[in-house]
């Protein structure tokens, strides 16, 4: 039998935070929602109730990339917030290349005839569930 493991990933930026869940079994993942940024403390608070309501064995945080494999602009936030995680829940914390996740979540939304005010909506949910499902499909492979 497998062993379950639940994995949360984040899509950190300055006004959201676009959060996924992977199923029990860490193969898929689902858009949980999204989390009004307001400082450090108060995002780890709210993911903190999240870790526990799901059982969360492992965070994977979004880290912003420019295409040249460079930090992004939004790449120090993604870190701060990875590392109060990793200090006050006591589970992994992975940071993992985020690279056009938003624009792939834009462009897919855009394809299934999503209103632009829903997109807005849910677009960093949705980069949340596409960051960690590239997470998951490499976890299996290694």
């Amino acid at each position: 039998m497998a062993t379950e493991i639940r994995i949360l990933a984040l899509d950190v930026g300055e006004k959201r935070i676009g959060v996924a869940i992977s199923d029990p079994l860490g193969l898929t993942a689902q858009g949980l929602g999204v989390i009004k940024r307001r400082d450090v403390a108060r995002d780890v608070a709210a993911l903190k109730a999240l870790v526990a309501d799901y059982a969360v064995q492992e965070i994977v945080v979004g880290l912003p990339r420019h295409l040249n494999g460079r930090p992004g602009t939004h790449a120090a936030l993604a870190l701060e917030v990875a590392a109060a995680l990793a200090r006050e829940l006591g589970v992994p914390v992975t940071s993992w290349d985020e690279r056009l996740s938003t624009r792939e979540a834009e462009r897919l939304l855009v394809a299934a005839d999503v209103s632009r005010r829903k997109r807005r909506r849910v677009v960093d949910q949705v980069a949340a569930a596409l960051i960690l499902q590239g997470y998951l499909d490499r976890r299996r492979r290694t």
